[in-house]
């Protein structure tokens, strides 16, 4: 028995690495998924069924039951077509993970308009769309009376939650969605849907050449960067045994916390509109009181 026997579960960007690792991690606890990948490269062209068709033969091989999906999620019809398999094929859904994303990484002066909009597309709309789709599927069974455990995961960064250099839209993506799980998580609880996000760290094609040193596998002992050691976060988070909602995971190896997010600061009230001349005084004293920020990667 494991904590997600007879759950169907949909994993974007499910083709490799991390979203690979996820598919088999749930399998491995008993449920039913749609490995959903479109095939593409690292940044988001071309279209290839091959690795989602490969992580399904590795999940029928381990006795378990997953479908291909190769539809688009930032296509709010695509993402429709996605969750209405998954209900077509096993009469119902109980556990979303958003995973799939690209990168154009560029310096904020050399960033092109295009290459700013495929990020946040695939990363940010990716996961508005079938989270969309999915929420209309949960909110309808809710009011029947079908009460069950919907469960949505989302995937952010350590980019997102504090910043990296030549990757301002990767960043923002990633940030947005930390934002929009908590948000997800407050509007939903009505529903008994829970929402929770991660940032990982992990080796990927996002972070196996960029973080090479960190990346590279240990020729023994534990490797902290393979993916699947994020799965089981993943899997709790996506069971019915998750009791939590509106927070974000960072994990990394054996390494797991809460991310404490914006807080609110001192504050100095002067009951009456400031000067400009006397803010900066005003806030040099503020930061005195305040935490000093987590420094930007790659700074």
């Amino acid at each position: 028995m494991g904590i997600c026997d007879g759950r169907v579960v949909i994993v974007t960007g499910a083709g490799r690495g991390l979203g690979r690792a996820h598919a088999l991690a749930f399998a491995a606890e008993g449920a039913k998924v749609v490995v959903n990948d479109v095939g593409a490269s690292l940044t988001g062209e071309g279209n290839d069924p091959g690795p989602a068709a490969q992580v399904v033969d590795e999940i029928s091989a381990m006795g378990g039951e997953a479908i291909v999906n190769g539809d688009d999620v930032s296509e709010m019809d695509s993402a429709g077509a996605m969750i209405a398999q998954a209900l077509d094929t096993w009469g119902r859904l109980d556990t979303l993970v958003c995973n799939a994303g690209i990168v154009r990484d560029r310096m904020l002066v050399n960033m092109s308009v295009d290459e700013w909009d495929a990020v946040i597309r695939v990363h940010l709309r990716g996961m508005f769309c079938p989270v969309r789709h999915a929420i209309d599927h949960w909110r309808a069974e809710s009011k029947a009376g079908r009460g069950a455990s919907p469960r949505i995961v989302t995937t952010s960064s350590g980019a997102g939650l504090f910043g990296s250099v030549s990757q301002a839209n990767y960043s923002a993506a990633k940030a947005g969605i930390a934002t929009f799980t908590v948000v997800a998580a407050a509007e939903l609880d009505r529903y008994g849907i829970r929402a929770n996000c991660i940032a990982p760290s992990a080796r990927s094609r996002m972070t196996e050449d960029a973080f090479a040193e960190m990346m590279r596998p240990p020729d023994e002992g534990f490797d902290a960067m393979d993916p699947a050691n994020v799965s089981p976060l993943v899997v709790w988070l996506g069971s019915g045994d998750c009791d939590v909602s509106g927070r974000v995971f960072e994990i990394a190896g054996g390494e797991l916390s809460v991310a404490d997010g914006w807080q609110h600061g001192a504050v100095n009230d002067k009951r009456a509109r400031y000067e400009p001349s006397e803010v900066g005084s005003v806030v040099s004293e503020l930061l005195k009181s305040a935490p000093s920020p987590a420094p930007v990667y790659g700074v």
